[in-house]
């Protein structure tokens, strides 16, 4: 049986600073695997945490999604409703046929809203300070959503438009609710009938109005006693009327 010599070296351990510690130590370290690859190895992955701002821009993009989509679904209502306008001047029904037009502007500016408010949101997200502007941006979202649920109630679909044919409580609602001038609606209404019926717009005037019949000159003789007598009795009887009234 072979013995190796007192002095010779010894194997390699796998953990060579543990051995050294144990050797020139009269305490014993307690070291455990798990603990030596935390403070040595360094390779456990840092999670990175979602700030306010991230989530504030992803709402605003996810906003902005839904803005496209309703954009093209709401093209085909607006659509829509312009040719119930000109099927209702068709048969005669002006009423029907402004109440169509008063929905389709109503449904454009909400959409011009939305659009208007997701670009200031753009410009609040993009700003360095972002803790000065935190509120505004969360105040922007909120009026950004309340106008995509506004949009969201428009889209009923075609059958929704539909009910424009047979019925009117809901457009008039839509007439009491909503902003539009109706110097606006009139214009367009007037638009369509004159492409149904293809009778053209009166063209506006542009030679000069004829004056007014010049007034008579003052005269230039000197007034007799008797002419100035009855014009200041005249003036006092004018004085007296106005007066009374």
């Amino acid at each position: 049986m072979l013995t190796s010599p007192k002095n010779a070296p010894t194997a390699m351990t796998p953990f060579p600073s543990i051995q050294v510690l144990e050797q020139d130590s009269t305490e014993c370290i307690p070291l455990t695997v798990s603990s030596f690859n935390k403070s040595t190895m360094g390779n456990t992955p840092s999670t990175h945490k979602i700030s306010a701002q991230d989530k504030a821009i992803l709402d605003m993009k996810n906003q902005r999604d839904k803005l496209h989509q309703y954009q093209r679904r709401i093209t085909v209502l607006t659509d829509r409703e312009t040719a119930i306008a000109k099927e209702m001047l068709a048969k005669g029904d002006k009423k029907r046929a402004l109440l169509a037009l008063r929905r389709k502007k109503y449904q454009e500016s909400l959409l011009a809203k939305t659009d208007a408010q997701l670009e200031q949101l753009e410009k609040l997200t993009s700003s360095v300070e972002f803790a000065l502007v935190q509120k505004d941006v969360v105040f922007g979202l909120q009026q950004g959503t309340n106008v995509l649920n506004q949009i969201h109630k428009e889209m009923g679909g075609l059958d929704h438009v539909e009910k424009l044919m047979g019925e009117t409580a809901d457009a008039i609602a839509y007439q009491q609710a909503s902003a539009i001038s109706c110097y606006e609606v009139e214009d367009e209404l007037a638009a369509l009938e004159a492409e149904v019926t293809g009778v053209p717009l009166p063209e506006v005037p542009t030679a000069g109005l004829p004056l007014k019949d010049s007034l008579p000159d003052v005269p230039r003789s000197e007034l007799s006693n008797k002419d100035r007598a009855k014009a200041r009795q005249r003036e006092r009887e004018e004085q007296q009327v106005v007066m009374l009234a």
